[in-house]
C-alpha cells in the first residue's frame, strides 16, 4: 500500500479548544477588548433580567379591563394590546370591511415573498405585477366604489395599515426619481443640473414636518376651489419626493465611484450614453450603494411616524391614543404600548437590514465588478 493509503485525516479539533480560540479573537484580543467585553457583560447582566421580568415573568397575559393590571408586582400590560388589536392592524376601518385589508395583506406578503426567496421562477412577471397590478388592487380594495365595494374613506385608514401603505409607497416612488435626479445632477446639460441641484438641496434642507404641512395646509391654496385632492394621496406624494431627494445623494454617491474608465470602454464599443448608464455604469453604482440605499429606507420607515402631525393615526398614534383610554389607565400601559412599538418598528427594520446583508453577499459584497456567474 503506497503512503497516502496508510495517511489517516486527523482528528477533528475538540469544540473547547474551537470555543476558547474564538474568544480569545474577538472578545479578549487585546486588554482594551477585555474590558469592554467585560463591561458589556457587566452592563447585560444589569439590564436585561429586569427587563425580561417586567415585560415576561411578572406581566398580566389576560383581563378584560385595567383591574386586571393593577396591583403590586405587576409587570406589562398585554391585555391592552389585545383589546387594542383591531386598531392596530386596521386603523378605523370598518369591521365588516376588513377582510379587503386582509386580502391586501396577503398578496402583498406573497409577492414580496416570491421575489425575495431566491430559485423562484418568473420574479420579472411577478415584480411588474407587484408595480402596476398590485397598486391598483390596493386602491379598488381599500378605497371602495368599485365592483359593488362601499366607498371606505381615507380618514378611516390607520394603524399598521396606513404605516405600511406609506413606507412602501415612498420607498417604490422614491427610488427611480431618485436615480433620475441623481443622473440629472451629474448632466453636462446646465438646466437640467441647476433644476436637480436646486431640488435636492432645498428638499434636503427642509424637514419633513415642514414638507408635510406644505402638502396638507398650503398646497390645496395653489389649484382652484372644485379642484382637490385627498389629503392621503398628498402625504404619500409628500413623503416620496422628501424620500427621493435623499435617495438620489445615495445614489450619486455611487455613480461617483465608478471608474471613469468604465463609459470610456463603452464609448470606445460604440453604446450610447443611455446603454452606457443602463447597462455597465448604474448596475456597478447600484450594488455599492446598497447599504446607503436600505438604511435610507429605514430611516423612511421610521419617519412614517410624523405624519400624524397632519392628523393620521399611524401605527404609533393609534398606540399613543390607547394609553389614554380609561378602560386601560394604568402605570403600565404605556410602556407596554411603546415597548410593543418598538418591537413591531425593530422587527421591519431588522429584517430590512438582513435581507440587505444577503443581497449585498449575492451581488459580490457590493464591489465594482464583482458577482456570481
Amino acid at each position: 500500500m503506497s503512503d497516502a493509503t496508510l495517511q489517516r485525516e486527523p482528528p477533528g479539533r475538540p469544540w473547547r479548544a474551537v470555543a476558547f480560540e474564538w474568544l480569545r479573537d474577538n472578545l479578549f484580543s487585546s486588554w482594551t477588548s477585555a474590558v469592554l467585553t467585560l463591561l458589556s457583560i457587566a452592563a447585560l447582566v444589569t439590564i436585561i433580567p429586569p427587563i425580561l421580568d417586567w415585560a415576561i415573568f411578572h406581566a398580566v397575559w389576560s383581563g378584560e379591563d385595567r383591574a386586571a393590571c393593577l396591583g403590586p408586582g405587576k409587570g406589562a400590560c398585554w391585555p391592552f394590546i389585545a383589546s387594542r388589536w383591531g386598531q392596530i392592524v386596521y386603523g378605523f376601518y370598518d369591521a365588516v370591511e376588513r377582510w379587503r385589508v386582509d386580502i391586501v395583506y396577503v398578496v402583498g406578503a406573497i409577492g414580496l415573498a416570491w421575489l425575495m426567496i431566491p430559485r423562484l421562477p418568473v420574479k420579472l412577471w411577478v415584480g411588474i405585477a407587484m408595480l402596476t397590478a398590485f397598486p391598483a388592487l390596493v386602491y379598488v380594495l381599500l378605497s371602495g366604489g368599485m365592483f359593488g365595494l362601499p366607498i371606505v374613506p381615507s380618514t378611516k385608514w390607520g394603524g399598521l395599515l396606513l404605516t405600511l401603505l406609506i413606507s412602501l409607497t415612498g420607498i417604490v416612488v422614491s427610488f427611480p426619481i431618485g436615480i433620475l435626479l441623481a443622473l440629472g445632477r451629474r448632466s453636462t446639460l446646465p438646466v437640467i443640473r441647476i433644476l436637480c441641484v436646486c431640488f435636492i438641496e432645498f428638499v434636503r434642507g427642509v424637514p419633513l414636518i415642514t414638507i408635510l404641512f406644505m402638502a396638507s395646509n398650503l398646497l390645496p391654496l395653489f389649484f382652484p376651489p372644485e379642484l382637490t385632492f385627498d389629503k392621503l394621496i398628498r402625504a404619500l406624494v409628500a413623503v416620496s419626493l422628501f424620500s427621493a431627494a435623499y435617495m438620489a445623494e445615495v445614489v450619486r454617491g455611487g455613480l461617483q465611484a465608478i471608474p471613469k474608465g468604465q463609459s470610456e470602454a463603452a464609448a470606445a464599443l460604440g453604446l450610447g450614453y443611455w446603454r452606457t448608464t443602463a447597462f455597465i455604469v448604474l448596475p456597478q453604482a447600484l450594488k455599492i450603494s446598497l447599504p446607503s440605499i436600505v438604511s435610507s429606507c429605514i430611516s423612511l420607515f421610521k419617519d412614517t411616524s410624523l405624519v400624524s402631525i397632519i392628523g393620521f393615526f399611524d401605527f404609533l398614534q393609534v398606540i399613543k391614543a390607547g394609553n389614554s383610554d380609561p378602560v386601560w389607565s394604568t402605570p403600565n400601559t404605556a410602556f407596554t404600548g411603546y415597548l410593543f412599538a418598538a418591537l413591531v418598528y425593530w422587527g421591519f427594520c431588522f429584517g430590512m437590514s438582513r435581507y440587505s446583508a444577503y443581497l449585498e453577499n449575492t451581488v459580490g459584497g457590493g464591489k465594482v465588478g464583482a458577482g456570481r456567474t
